[in-house]
């Protein structure tokens, strides 16, 4: 009675994967090209760029993490997130890709690479970057913002 088993797991695997197809089929992609995912940095470097925490912080989904280039500690409230900024904007920071790699899903997005920071003293620094972004129904929010400053040669 060979049939038994491969019956008992094409009911297991349907069973698990009708669930996920629902959902999947019930969910609208909106679709998105890498130029839109792109301009999303642009989007923050701008808000980076009017000396306003609260508008920098405005970019991110209220549940969302950032980890942060010049700190250490993780941020994942509003009022976390807007003190890095507040503290980070003092230097005057304007940022610039110098590589990306996007990943677009549905209705989810990752922007990865390298990026430089300049200051308004001229100082800069290097940073790997990954931004992940989540539709919303409305916007594009960053859910996962992580930034390490590149080890020094």
């Amino acid at each position: 009675m060979r049939l038994a088993p491969t019956l008992l797991l094409l009911t297991f695997c349907t069973a698990v994967m009708l669930p996920t197809q629902a959902l999947a089929d019930a969910q609208e992609c909106r679709q998105v090209d890498e130029a839109e995912i792109a301009a999303l940095f642009e989007r923050w470097n701008a808000a980076l760029k009017t000396g306003e925490p609260a508008k920098v912080v405005d970019n991110y989904a209220e549940r969302s993490v950032l980890l942060p280039t010049l700190s250490d500690t993780p941020r994942v409230s509003r009022a976390e997130k807007e003190d890095y900024f507040v503290h980070f904007l003092h230097q005057h920071p304007s940022g610039s890709i110098d590589f990306r790699f996007v990943e677009i899903g549905c209705n989810q997005a990752v922007d990865t690479g390298l990026y430089t920071f300049t200051f308004g003293d001229g100082s800069h620094v290097g940073a790997r970057y990954t931004f992940v972004y989540r539709w919303t129904g409305s916007d594009w929010l960053i859910t996962s913002h992580h930034s390490s400053a590149l080890p020094e040669r």
